[in-house]
């Protein structure tokens, strides 16, 4: 494709991403709704090709790891102590419940291992960024419920790139063993050990050594080059780079800098993460989320099924909270979106071959439908009940 073509989609894929995101902030929505949608748009026009080109999807891929390098660096592990119980067992909870719920169903429906235990894999997904923007619109940030959903949301991030690397694995294994399953835990945990480990001791030092240099936006270069590094460590170990991408953004999010990183990467992420959402619009056939269409029909009711557990589920979640005094409900539904998480995995499955079109274009509908019902229901309920934060554990 010529260099031209890839400029003219580019320009357009980012200034349709920011007509689209801010349509959705006017409108009290998420951002990447708005992105997603003209994506999905997009795809309607002869720009469908954009979805095509190298170029484009490396961009893309780029944007990926950014966001999740993003999600470690706002990750608050040093508060975790004061929620630890109750955020454990809604995480465990609101990961094991939509895994087993929705690879039971999507199996009873397609008789497919692989694509069963992928779409589980995709419900288990909860989306940190926007249940926590939800949060901070409400001065909420500082109560019981949130140090819960989030502390709960990072673990569950944790544990669901743990599994998409083990569905990846079994993807390229006919028959997949027990060894290859313990062995790929073993190097996703090893890695995110690593990784806080070395925020804890070595990174400060590191980030340190970036300040007596010159040359400008070092800073955000050498964070920029860390989180490229562990992404490519990470795959060349047999895992998803985005698991290296969240490791990175856990180390630095242990130094002195990780305020200056956040500002500086941010002009960065605000042009590479969109493209991602966007593409990921641009992927979606909406013929094919068209019950009354005989030939997707199948692809429909698993989708519908799919929205309950994926709801349901997370809703369950909220029964591991252990904390007096704190809502339940609003534990369970601050966990519902999946967003960016959700997408991620489904442009990973759409990429590695384990869903095609149609339950592409289906999981891209729960993301969607999810991330649009949970902040209007949280607000409701967090209004009312939210409770002020203690620093007892649980």
């Amino acid at each position: 494709m010529e260099t031209g073509h890839t400029l003219l989609f580019l320009i357009v894929i980012i200034a349709a991403a920011k007509v689209g995101g801010e349509l959705a902030e006017r409108l009290g929505q998420p951002a990447v709704l708005g992105e997603l949608v003209v994506g999905v748009l997009l795809g309607l026009t002869p720009l469908r090709s954009a979805a095509d080109s190298s170029a484009i999807v490396f961009l893309a891929s780029i944007g990926i790891m950014l966001l999740l390098f993003e999600a470690g660096l706002d990750s608050e592990l040093h508060e975790f102590p004061q929620v630890a119980v109750s955020a454990t067992l809604v995480a465990m909870i609101g990961v094991f419940a939509p895994l087993v719920g929705g690879a039971a169903v999507a199996y009873v429906l397609t008789h497919d291992l692989h694509q069963a235990l992928f779409l589980g894999a995709v419900l288990t997904a909860t989306s940190v960024g926007i249940t926590a923007r939800v949060l901070s619109d409400l001065q909420a940030a500082r109560s019981r419920e949130a140090k819960i959903i989030l502390g709960a949301a990072v673990i569950d991030d944790i544990l669901g790139l743990l599994l998409l690397s083990l569905v990846l694995q079994f993807t390229a294994n006919a028959i997949p063993s027990v060894w290859r399953v313990i062995a790929t835990t073993g190097l996703a945990c090893g890695l995110l050990v690593a990784a806080v480990l070395i925020g804890i001791r070595l990174a400060p030092p590191l980030v340190g050594l970036t300040q007596r240099l010159r040359t400008r936006g070092i800073l955000v270069t050498t964070a920029f080059l860390f989180c490229l590094a562990l992404a490519g460590l990470a795959k060349v170990i047999g895992l998803a780079e985005i698991v290296g991408a969240f490791a990175a953004g856990l180390v630095l999010a242990r130094t002195q800098d990780r305020t200056d990183i956040q500002r500086q990467i941010r002009p960065i992420t605000d042009i590479f993460i969109p493209v991602f959402f966007v593409l990921v619009g641009l992927h979606v056939n909406l013929a094919t989320v068209n019950p009354l269409d005989a030939g997707h029909r199948h692809a429909a009711l698993i989708g519908a099924a799919l929205l309950v557990i994926a709801v349901l589920g997370k809703l369950l979640a909220g029964a591991g909270v252990r904390r007096k005094g704190v809502s339940r409900l609003a534990v369970g539904v601050g966990m519902i979106p999946r967003g960016e998480v959700g997408l991620i995995f489904a442009s990973v499955g759409l990429r590695e071959g384990v869903i095609q079109g149609d339950l592409y274009a289906q999981v891209v509908m729960i993301v969607f439908v999810s991330t649009l019902i949970a902040p209007s229901w949280l607000k409701r309920i967090m209004s009312r009940t939210a409770s002020p934060i203690k620093t007892s554990p649980g």
